[in-house]
Order: C-alpha cells, then sequence, then structure tokens
C-alpha cells in the first residue's frame, strides 16, 4: 500500500446515449419477407439530410472513439484495429480534395451500394445508414464492385482491404473486400438497403441485386453477406453509429437493433438451435505482451463451427480449434476474456466462465524520468508529459524543462520542477491559457505562462537534470523545420529510457491536433486529505469505454463504489456489492471517475461513457 496525493483528470462530452425508442419495433411481428415489409413501413420516409449533409453527420455517427480513441474520422478502409492507422482524418477537414493521388490525401463519401445503381437520386443519395467516410484513394479503386472474398489481390490498401478477383458464384468480375473487422458492418448495410428501398429495389442493376423485392440479392452474394453478419456480430461502433444517424435522419438500421432479422427474413427455416457454452476457459502461459487460452469444447446439433474469443468484452479473435494466444498485449495489465461457440447457421452460444489474466511485468525499468506525451496543438493548446518508470519515487527538484526557439541558438533558462513523482504516475505542464475543452488546466501540475510552455512545432524541448540534458523532443539546432507542428505525440511503449537523440518515427506515435484525451491519464483523482490507495492494477473496470454497464473485477470481495461527474457531482454509488456487473442508467457520454473501496483501501479508475 501506498499514499499519494493525485491529480483530476476529466474531459466532458455532454451528449446524451440515444437508445432504441420505446415500442419502435412494435409492428415487426412477422418471419420472412412479411417481417421485411414489416420493417419497411417502419424505416421508410425518413428525414433526408442531403448530400452535403452528410459530413455534418459523420461528426457524430463515425468517429473514432474504439480503436484510437483520438476522436478522428473512422474509415473502415483505413482503420486498423490492432495497430496504428496508416493515416487519420480530423472532423471536417481533408473532405472532398478532388485528387485522390493516394492514400491519406483526404477522404470522402463511400456509397456502399454504389449511387450508380440507383441513378443517385434521393433518398438514397444521401441516406448515412449505407454511406461511410472513405478514403478517397481507396474509394476510387474501389469504384462500383460489389463486395466479396478476393483470390489474388491486384491492389491493397494500407489497412488490408483488397481488389482483386472473385471467386462468388455468377460473378466474375473485379471484386473489393474490406478487412474482417468491417465485414459484419458492411453486410447489415446491404440488408439494411434491401429493406429501406424495398419498395424500388427490383428496379435496380447490380451484380449483387437479383431483381426482385423480396429476397434482393442472388443466392451466392446472399449467402456471402450472410456468412459475414454472422462472422463478425454488431459492435459498440456500430450500435453507436445507429444511434447518431437515427438523431438526423429519425430512422434505424433494424439488422442493428435487432441481429436475428437476418435469420428471420433470408433463412426462416434454417438451424435455430444456439450451441452450448464453452466451459474451463484457463489460462496457460503469459508474457509481458501475450496471453494463451484455452478451453473445453461445445455441443451443437449440427456443428460448432468456431470460436469467438473476447477481451474485454470485446471480439478479440475468431479461431477454430480450443486454444489460441492473444498478443499485443501491455506489461503489467489485467485483461477480462470469455469465448463464445458458434455454428454454420450464426448461431452464437452463451459466454463461457470469465477469466482475468494478468500479463507479466516488464523484464527492465527506465534509467530515469522522460517525456512521454507533447502536444502542440491549435493556439495556446501546448503540454507536456513526464512519467516516472524508475521503479521509485523521484525528487523533481533537480530537474528542470529548457526551449530552443525555432532549432537555433541557446536553451533557455529553464522552468525548474517540484515536488515529488511517485513510480508509475505522470507529471503535466500545461500552457495556462490552454483551452479547457482540450485538457483543464486545474488538472496540471504546473500551469505557466513561461516560455518553455510557449513553444511552436521547430522548437527543440530538453528535459534536464542537475542541468544536464537527458532526454528531448525535437532536434537541437535543427533550425525552422517542424518536426510536430499542430500535432500530438505520445512515447511508443517499446521507449522506456529517455535519451538525448531524438527520432519521431521509431520514439514516438503521431495524432492529429488538440488531440488530448491521453494526457496524464494514470493520475487518479485530487481529494482534500491523502488516502490509501490499492495497486492499480488490482481492480479492473471493463468494457471501457462502455454504454453505461461494466463489470467490475473485485476479486470475489465486497466493495463499494462510488461515480463522479467532472464538476465532483456524485451520480451513483453503492456499499457493500458483490455485483460482477454495475448498470448506470441515463447516464451521459463522456468521462467519469470511478472509486472503489474494498476494506478501507480505494483505487480510483477513469470511465469512459460512449
Amino acid at each position: 500500500m501506498k499514499k499519494i496525493y493525485s491529480t483530476l483528470l476529466l474531459l466532458v462530452v455532454t451528449a446524451a446515449i440515444a437508445q432504441i425508442p420505446s415500442g419502435y419495433y412494435a409492428t415487426s411481428t412477422g418471419t420472412g419477407y412479411t417481417l421485411k415489409t414489416q420493417l419497411y413501413n417502419i424505416i421508410k420516409g425518413h428525414t433526408d439530410p442531403g448530400y452535403a449533409g452528410l459530413y455534418t453527420t459523420y461528426q457524430t455517427s463515425d468517429r473514432d472513439y474504439y480503436y484510437e480513441n483520438d476522436g478522428t474520422i473512422l474509415d473502415m478502409y483505413s482503420e486498423k484495429p490492432t495497430g496504428t492507422d496508416p493515416y487519420s482524418y480530423g472532423a471536417g477537414t481533408t473532405q472532398r480534395c478532388g485528387t485522390y493521388s493516394v492514400e491519406g490525401d483526404c477522404y470522402n463519401r463511400e456509397h456502399i451500394i454504389p449511387q450508380s445503381t440507383f441513378n443517385s437520386a434521393a433518398p438514397m443519395v444521401s441516406d448515412a445508414h449505407f454511406i461511410t467516410p472513405t478514403d478517397g484513394k481507396v474509394n476510387g479503386q474501389r469504384s462500383n464492385y460489389p463486395h466479396g472474398p478476393v483470390t489474388s489481390a491486384t491492389w491493397t490498401s494500407l489497412n488490408g482491404s483488397k481488389l482483386g478477383a472473385s471467386t462468388t458464384s455468377g460473378y466474375s468480375g473485379p471484386i473489393f473486400e474490406p478487412i474482417s473487422e468491417f465485414k459484419g458492418d458492411i453486410a447489415r448495410m446491404y440488408f439494411y438497403f434491401a429493406t429501406r428501398y424495398e419498395n424500388t429495389v427490383a428496379g435496380y442493376s447490380y451484380a449483387m441485386f437479383n431483381n426482385s423485392s423480396n429476397q434482393v440479392f442472388t443466392t451466392a452474394f446472399l449467402n456471402l453477406l450472410i456468412s459475414w453478419h454472422n462472422q463478425d456480430p454488431v459492435s459498440a461502433r456500430e450500435i453507436a453509429r445507429n444511434n447518431a444517424i437515427y438523431a438526423i435522419q429519425k430512422n434505424r438500421n433494424p439488422f442493428i437493433d435487432h441481429p436475428e432479422y437476418v435469420q428471420a427474413i433470408w433463412n426462416p427455416t434454417g438451424d435455430t438451435q444456439v450451441p452450448t457454452a464453452p466451459a474451463n476457459l484457463v489460462s496457460t502461459t503469459k508474457t509481458t505482451n501475450s496471453i494463451s487460452l484455452n478451453w473445453s469444447g461445445s455441443t451443437d446439433n449440427t456443428a460448432v463451427t468456431g470460436y469467438n474469443v473476447y477481451m474485454n468484452s470485446a471480439l478479440k479473435a475468431t479461431v477454430t480449434g480450443l486454444s489460441t494466444t492473444i498478443t499485443g498485449l501491455t506489461a503489467s495489465t489485467t485483461y477480462a476474456f470469455t469465448v463464445k461457440a458458434k455454428d454454420a447457421a450464426g448461431n452464437i452460444s452463451a459466454s463461457s466462465n470469465t477469466i482475468n489474466v494478468t500479463t507479466t511485468a516488464s523484464g527492465s525499468t527506465a534509467t530515469d524520468l522522460l517525456f512521454s506525451e507533447y502536444i502542440e496543438g491549435s493556439s495556446n493548446n501546448k503540454a507536456l508529459e513526464i512519467s516516472n518508470a524508475t521503479g521509485a519515487a523521484i525528487n523533481l527538484s533537480i530537474y528542470s524543462i529548457k526551449k530552443q526557439t525555432n532549432g537555433a541558438g541557446a536553451w533557455s533558462a529553464g522552468l525548474t520542477l517540484t515536488g515529488t513523482l511517485n513510480n508509475g504516475s505522470k507529471f503535466t505542464i500545461v500552457n495556462s491559457l490552454m483551452a479547457s475543452s482540450c485538457y483543464p488546466i486545474s488538472a496540471a501540475n504546473i500551469s505557466t505562462s513561461a516560455t518553455e510552455i510557449a513553444f511552436n512545432g521547430n522548437d527543440a524541448i530538453g528535459l534536464f537534470k542537475n542541468g544536464i540534458l537527458i532526454d528531448i523532443v525535437g532536434t537541437f539546432n535543427g533550425g525552422t523545420a517542424n518536426f510536430a507542428a499542430d500535432q500530438t505525440l505520445r512515447r511508443k511503449a517499446t521507449v522506456t529510457s529517455p535519451t538525448t537523440t531524438f527520432n519521431k518515427t521509431t520514439q514516438w506515435d503521431s495524432y492529429t491536433s488538440d488531440t488530448c484525451n491521453n494526457l496524464g491519464s494514470r493520475i487518479v483523482a485530487k481529494e482534500s486529505k491523502t488516502e490509501t490507495i490499492l495497486d492499480m492494477d488490482a481492480i479492473v473496470i471493463y468494457p471501457n469505454p462502455s454504454h453505461g454497464t461494466f463489470s467490475v473485477n473485485h476479486s470475489n470481495k465486497m466493495y463499494s463504489i462510488e461515480i463522479y461527474s467532472i464538476i465532483g457531482q456524485k451520480i451513483y454509488s453503492e456499499e457493500n456489492s458483490t455485483k460482477s456487473e454495475i448498470t448506470v442508467p441515463n447516464i451521459a457520454k463522456g468521462t467519469y471517475l470511478v472509486r472503489v473501496t474494498i476494506d478501507s483501501d480505494s483505487v480510483i479508475k477513469k470511465l469512459i461513457i460512449n
């Protein structure tokens, strides 16, 4: 146990969480194509935002709060779910540049069902439920080709989406295959289109369609879409997108709200029996960045075809065997795992038992303090973060921050640091005029107008110890060339010690201007008194972000929980609980502090509500 003081860290988003309106699907009582027509009558006649209005819709419907969690535009053709995106687009920027010569130039609007299919007629041309923001270059490569599996790729995007020859029966032309993470999303957009435009779709000429208003798709493409729908279940990001579009268009995608409608409409006499739940899920081995799992097999009335492995409630892998290894994890971090079985009809079993596994600690500690984040945003949005991973508390009085202006001349006199930085904690320094929407200056360890924190993208920033440079952001005597103008830099996890040589590519991850959501993220909430704090890894809250329902790993002990808003208002509390799942009704989107107390000891975690 240790006693610490800590710093408030919260960002606020004021929008409330939308839900399926009560009674919205009350008339969807049939099966087969009768149900499809009932859904058509529910979702037809939606509000048309207009073609230009799609960009406004994307400000709420297609933001990345699920992968990098940086608020950039979420593009299914450039997003890399398990790695760093090759490029990103800030909301409202780099639209319709008209060149699209390479990936990353700018983004535009991708009609999953091409405009040529319906002659760019309204309201189809501006229906956001099947029109997504997409990199212009990739959109051009996809053209108006169908979606499906590619045998041999003739072109591959930077996230792995492919253009190439088709393997789908009845179609031999070029075909476009997205990455597996978004195949279900795209399939449900096709099912939406087939339902919303039931009254006109029979007249549309498209390789995937059979010119009927009922089945709509050729049998081969229908089977493909059902397979994608089953293999890639509805995600939290799809639910949020559906809610955001509903707020503007006033209609919903039924196949996100009720995935079972796909089976009920297009395969009503098929297999509906779910497999038994996998059992005896255990972790066999673990390292600093991987965890190996195995479990007992499930049974089914026909056959089990695979297993979905979930980490912190998000689908992480799909395998056919009874074991897998999850990689790319963080050292000394606890993850929650479950497994579900599925059959050929796409029926998904109940969850296995949940296990919580902590990766092993890193084998080495940092030799000294180092910069862990650098923000050079708009106007006065400037901030620095210093991390202590040395294994011991550090007295900051011998450290200072210095700046070299415009890449030339001497270092500045320096901004001296004060206080003690505990191991595993972070120290934040912000410009005193920083916008509270980026980061509340009251949450910083130092808020100052000193020249050292009024830097630009070509000003080298140094961390000094006893007057000697130990770490640097930028190049000393680097001239006027910008190394990080209008960017946020975050130190890669592979960098564990400071260095006086700056290498942006190997040492840092780059984010768009005013990306502030991670600053000081390991510092817990400020209290008016010193309190005992549990080990930060002892309690796990997942999924995080959540939609108001989350689980608490409490080691089977009785605990108390309190949730606080940005202004310190307690919005939820429960004492002497043994629940593994907490639901907070009607909680608004934003970032909150959650205090979990076991016996007389507490831990405070950040919780994001989407």
